[in-house]
């Protein structure tokens, strides 16, 4: 079997094939990740399509000095904040809200982190209703908070990761996502009495 080191030096030396069988590994997670964070199937599409041609143009450049997924994630980080910025669609534009009434097992930062993490997982019609119900709720936040939330809960990155890698602090990064849980629990209906109905599945991270 490849190595996965050995595809990027193949890849790195014109063989388009090793290539392709690199993005294979990664295609799902960059859409999955791309299309939370702007959450239009079709605006998804376009932004990992464009991840993938910058990954394919930079990767001469490799250094193996990081993981293929970490190098990639900063190229994905980088698309994902050139695209914001890049943005003319009015924000006055309509949208449709949908009002939830009963998600009682989603409340806290873990809980909400475990849902979305799962939801592509299984096939299960509540869990994907559920899913799609928390695609609204992350369209509450603004994209700085969306981003930062999806780095550490469908990445599973450390607030210094995030911090660095966005060029701020890690103050600023718990602060985003303490706001970030605040506005989800709202719009999704919950309370904190609710907690105790939550199974919690911490990361061991910070």
């Amino acid at each position: 079997m490849t190595s996965e080191n050995e595809l990027i030096r193949r890849a790195q030396g014109g063989d388009v094939e090793a290539f392709c069988r690199l993005a294979r590994e990664y295609e799902r997670r960059v859409y999955a990740l791309a299309l939370h964070h702007c959450r239009r199937p079709e605006d998804a599409e376009d932004l990992s399509q464009e991840v993938w041609l910058k990954a394919f143009r930079s990767l001469r450049g490799f250094r193996f000095e990081s993981s293929f997924h970490t190098w990639l994630r900063r190229i994905m980080v980088n698309t994902f904040l050139n695209h914001r910025r890049s943005e003319t669609v009015t924000r006055d534009e309509v949208k449709t809200r949908v009002r939830l009434d009963s998600l009682e097992e989603m409340l806290d930062e873990q809980a909400l982190a475990w849902r979305l993490a799962d939801a592509g997982a299984e096939d299960d019609y509540h869990t994907r209703l559920l899913a799609g119900r928390v695609m609204l709720a992350l369209g509450e936040l603004t994209e700085q908070q969306r981003l930062i939330f999806l780095l550490r809960h469908r990445e599973g990155m450390t607030s210094r990761e995030i911090a660095d890698t966005l060029g701020c602090s890690a103050g600023t990064v718990k602060k985003s996502l303490f706001r970030s849980i605040e506005k989800l629990r709202s719009s999704l209906g919950l309370g904190a009495e609710d907690a105790e109905r939550v199974p919690l599945g911490a990361t061991g991270k910070s």
